[in-house]
């Protein structure tokens, strides 16, 4: 293993409450106008749809719903959604915690090189890891998004982004490893074939966490890890497979 892929959401930054509040704030204006009653809370629309960028939550709400949006209304929405939560993520992301000392001693060691691999787009994604401190560790052509970096727009669990990561940084998926916290993002990464550490951490409670220890062993994840301090542990895991 000569490569660490990570993705952002609520595995590097605590991001994804933040950003929910602001997508469903949108979502339920689009829902209004297509005359839907129904309306969603920023840990609901979590609920459902966490790992997912804002396009893949629009997608899942017109499935859901039975309405359809023209491409220039999805993307009018998707660019809107990008804005507001830019701004609140400037405003109050912090870093996951216990991730900050993993991520100096892996930057220091110089062991392995370092990449971020969102379904978020790169302007989110390079705002959370700025806000926290979290840039000095990633080469800024190794921060990867669903959303932009692909000629085609995609999101997880879709394995598109994290092959075309593997693809530019110049490893085969077997010389990775990646860290994920949610369903969608695990898929993506056992997709490529990239060995996944399943991150639960930053669900709250112990009982949450084990649903989603569960949820993530079913995706194909090799090893769980609730807690930063047992990183070492897990890669050892990992490379000892």
């Amino acid at each position: 293993i000569t490569q660490i892929l990570f993705d952002c959401d609520n595995t590097l930054v605590l991001s994804e409450e933040l950003a929910f509040e602001a997508c469903a704030e949108l979502s339920n204006e689009m829902l209004a106008k297509q005359n839907v009653s129904d309306r969603y809370t920023g840990p609901g629309l979590m609920t459902t749809f966490v790992g997912q960028n804002f396009r893949g939550v629009v997608t899942g709400l017109q499935q859901k719903h039975g309405f359809k949006l023209s491409d220039a209304e999805v993307d009018d929405y998707v660019s809107r959604e990008l804005g507001k939560v830019i701004e609140t993520l400037k405003a109050k992301a912090e870093p996951c915690v216990g991730v900050m000392p993993v991520l100096e001693n892996l930057y220091k060691s110089k062991k392995y090189g370092l990449a971020v691999v969102s379904s978020s787009a790169l302007s989110r994604v390079q705002a959370s890891v700025e806000k926290v401190g979290q840039d000095k560790f990633f080469p800024p052509d190794h921060i990867f998004s669903a959303a932009t970096s692909l000629p085609v727009p995609t999101t997880k669990p879709d394995p598109a982004i994290y092959l075309h990561a593997c693809k530019v940084i110049g490893k085969e998926p077997g010389e990775c490893v990646a860290v994920e916290d949610s369903r969608s993002g695990s898929l993506s990464a056992v997709r490529a074939s990239i060995p996944t550490i399943g991150y639960v951490g930053s669900y709250g409670g112990v009982i949450k966490q084990k649903e989603m220890a569960e949820v993530l062993k079913e995706a194909g994840v090799k090893v769980i890890m609730d807690d930063w301090n047992q990183f070492d542990d897990c890669l050892a895991k990992i490379e000892a497979m």
